[in-house]
């Protein structure tokens, strides 16, 4: 019997799983059941490493609903053979997914790690060796025959964050994320450190529930000076619109003209539910602190708080897909159900 710890490493698509063809320059997926001929370090590892893969590797371009959901029934198809599980995905959209999954997987008691690579697997100075060997380290971890992270994180150039906390916030660089209202989770360096104050710790292990049917049916609204009524009452007024992740100046302000006050009320009054969160990467929506803010709170406009877009536009996703009405929704978003806001 092996003590081993057991991790499933899932390949969507992304840089991290493609290796260039020095002859054309054109890069190829990487074949993951050679993985330990490309990354040898894996064999020192305390882990038994299983794979699977997307059949074609997803641009994260292309991420959407469906693929969240192949994401999530593969960890619920093996979530009692394996101890962790590492999701191997372009770096794009990649916070967009892990705060889908967060609220897709409910009760979940084991780590799930997004990790990717801005360069790929095989190019002499990647970043991806470091970023894959550490998320398995990390997916590994137990303390009394239980897991020490037991969330969805991210993990990327030597920051564990919660992964719905998480923003891409550099194309060039290879510290590419940042969890602007939530401290890091763990550190890698020349120890590994964990700051176990900061996780989100599971109480009583229940049942793994998986929840998918997330409502697609929302936009994005980012308010800017000069925004015209005509184009408010455009988006607004989409067909089969049902929520908007409303994008406000700093605490959570925008026009006080009864125009604009006017026409979002009557989208709430229509049954749209309109979310204010802040335009700012740092910081929260406080309804009471200017005129607009309280306009807001008094005709139903739910408060954001200090979620990120990728965060508010999924969990917009996840209730409306509840089927909860307005009031329900409101109560229900405004409090934390995977640590994503304060």
């Amino acid at each position: 019997m092996t003590n081993k710890t057991k991790i499933l490493l899932i390949y969507t698509g992304g840089t991290i799983g493609m290796v260039k063809d020095y002859e054309t320059g054109v890069l190829r997926p990487f074949r993951f059941e050679k993985i330990k001929e490309r990354l040898p370090e894996l064999s020192q590892l305390d882990s038994d490493i299983e794979h699977i893969s997307f059949e074609p590797p997803i641009d994260s371009s292309d991420m959407n609903i469906e693929h969240w959901k192949r994401i999530a029934y593969s960890i619920e198809k093996n979530y009692h053979k394996f101890d962790g599980f590492v999701v191997l995905h372009g770096s794009d959209t990649m916070s967009y997914s892990a705060s889908a999954l967060s609220f897709m997987l409910e009760n979940l008691a084991k780590p799930v790690i997004f990790t990717g690579s801005q360069l790929p697997i095989g190019d002499l100075r990647t970043d991806a060796r470091e970023n894959l060997i550490t998320s398995i380290r990390l997916a590994s971890l137990k303390e009394n025959r239980k897991s020490v992270i037991q969330e969805v994180c991210l993990y990327f150039e030597y920051k564990l964050y919660r992964g719905n906390r998480t923003m891409k916030i550099d194309a060039e660089n290879f510290q590419a994320f940042d969890s602007p209202n939530y401290p890091v989770l763990a550190e890698s360096g020349v120890h590994l450190k964990v700051y176990k104050e900061y996780l989100k710790q599971t109480q009583e292990e229940e049942q793994l529930k998986i929840f998918t049917e997330f409502n697609p049916n929302v936009a994005f609204l980012k308010i800017f000076p000069n925004i015209t009524e005509s184009f408010l009452e455009g988006i607004l007024n989409i067909p089969a619109l049902e929520g908007v992740i409303m994008e406000t100046f700093g605490s959570g302000n925008a026009p006080t003209s009864n125009w604009f006050l006017n026409t979002i009320e009557k989208a709430i009054n229509r049954g749209v539910v309109i979310v204010n969160i802040t335009q700012c990467m740092r910081g929260f929506v406080l309804p009471n602190k200017y005129e607009a803010g309280s306009h807001f709170e008094n005709i139903g406009v739910i408060n954001g708080k200090d979620i990120t877009s990728e965060a508010a536009i999924t969990k917009l996703m996840y209730l409306l897909g509840k089927g909860k009405n307005s009031k329900e929704l409101k109560i229900s978003y405004e409090k934390a159900i995977q640590g994503e806001m304060s």
